[in-house]
């Protein structure tokens, strides 16, 4: 490869970074989504890479897996799930502390379980409707949706997108992933409840207590007794060792054969642009690799110490907090085979990718999607507000998280 082409790859590397971390173009209207597309384009059209090289760059297990999970949640918001759990919690809590620990525990499990951007869609608008009628500070259970959900979906493969490129990257099995994870997220929801109880004491340190109260939403029973089952046999089909992508895909599959609901109602719950932009994005770094990470490359990143794991956890929450965790995963990909144990590092850097994303308001999507909602009820969550939890948070959990590993 020439000079001329090196220096396209790299700057189409680092303009591509630089939108993914901004979210825009000043003056024009292009996304994230957009600008990996243009990216991916750019990686071809200047001769970086071939079409052939292009189309293998795609981790097609990634996409499938994202596609089959977002399908699987898509029936159980369209359901009425997610309420039906939002009215149980409510009905059956008597204290701010215990609202606290209920919005902790569901939303760190089922982002565990499903996907927490998804999670933090779907919980927020019930979450703040009961906290405000309640007369409580909306501010502390906002928060608790958002850091619950990202620190619970560290456990599982299939808790957020930067876990499912990691599992498809480093064919680690689901219970492997799971019991090496899960009690760094067991103890980070832990750490997210004493936390906000401690920063909001006259919230939570409180004799007063309330009536459990909630009006029942309307649900789809048939579809939600479905969609569980399915779900409770993707999750023994995950531990059994079947491909995750495949058992995804199957089951999201599955759950299309339906006399009840149209099929478009699905299709407009799935976040096309986000598997576009991963699309884009395979192929801006198999670009970038090609042109840039040669021998030379990979000796001088070997002097970040990167087999040692608290620097491969630094760089990771670092860089997690520059262009956001996909982007910071995939950045990594083509050192972590030349590190002396690749499986133990891939562990550490979804770890750390995930946990990162409580440090600051922008570090994880699912944090804007609960300041966007809260904002159209006239709630604001400042940068300050989130970071005074987040950032300690963050620490105490990256600590604990190393710790284990």
């Amino acid at each position: 490869m020439n000079s001329a082409t090196t220096v396209a790859a790299v700057a189409i590397f680092v303009v591509t970074y630089a939108v993914l971390a901004i979210g825009k173009i000043p003056g024009y209207r292009i996304d994230r989504t957009g600008a990996a597309l243009v990216g991916a384009s750019l990686m071809v059209g200047t001769g970086v890479l071939s079409t052939e090289e292009a189309y293998a760059a795609f981790n097609f297990d990634t996409i499938i897996l994202m596609l089959g999970m977002m399908i699987v949640v898509a029936n159980l918001r369209v359901s009425g799930f997610f309420t039906m759990v939002n009215y149980w919690v409510l009905r059956h809590v008597r204290h701010p502390l215990a609202l606290l620990a209920g919005v902790v525990l569901v939303c760190g499990v089922l982002s565990a379980v499903l996907v927490n951007d998804t999670v933090c869609l779907v919980m927020t608008p019930p979450v703040l409707d009961a906290v405000l009628r309640l007369n409580r500070n909306p501010v502390p259970y906002l928060l608790a949706i958002a850091m619950a959900s990202n620190i619970g979906s560290v456990a599982t493969i299939t808790g957020n997108p930067q876990n499912m490129i990691v599992g498809s990257l480093s064919h680690i099995s689901y219970t492997a992933f799971l019991v090496a994870l899960a009690p760094i997220a067991a103890a980070g929801l832990a750490l997210t409840f004493v936390l906000l109880a401690l920063v909001y004491r006259r919230e939570f340190l409180t004799a007063e207590r309330f009536e459990g109260e909630a009006t029942p939403r309307r649900h789809h029973r048939p579809l939600v007794s479905k969609t569980i089952l399915v779900v409770i046999v993707m999750i023994a089909l995950f531990f059994l060792g079947q491909p995750v992508e495949k058992v995804a895909i199957v089951g999201g599959a599955f759950l299309l054969l339906t006399r009840r609901v149209n099929p478009r109602k699905i299709y407009r719950e799935i976040d096309w642009p986000l598997l576009v932009m991963f699309g884009g994005l395979f192929v801006v770094i198999a670009g970038f690799e090609k042109a840039v990470v040669t021998p030379e490359t990979a000796a001088s990143i070997g002097g970040l110490h990167l087999e040692n794991a608290p620097a491969l956890a630094g760089v990771t929450a670092v860089l997690s907090n520059l262009v956001s965790n996909v982007p910071a995963v995939l950045v990594l990909k083509p050192f972590v085979p030349n590190l002396p144990d690749p499986q133990r590092a891939w562990l550490v850097i979804a770890m750390a990718s995930t946990l990162a994303g409580n440090f600051t308001m922008v570090g994880s999507v699912a944090n804007l999607i609960v300041a966007y909602r809260a904002v159209d009820r006239g709630i604001a969550i400042s940068f300050w507000t989130h970071f005074r939890v987040g950032a300690p948070l963050t620490l105490a959990t990256l600590a604990v998280g190393l710790l284990w590993l």
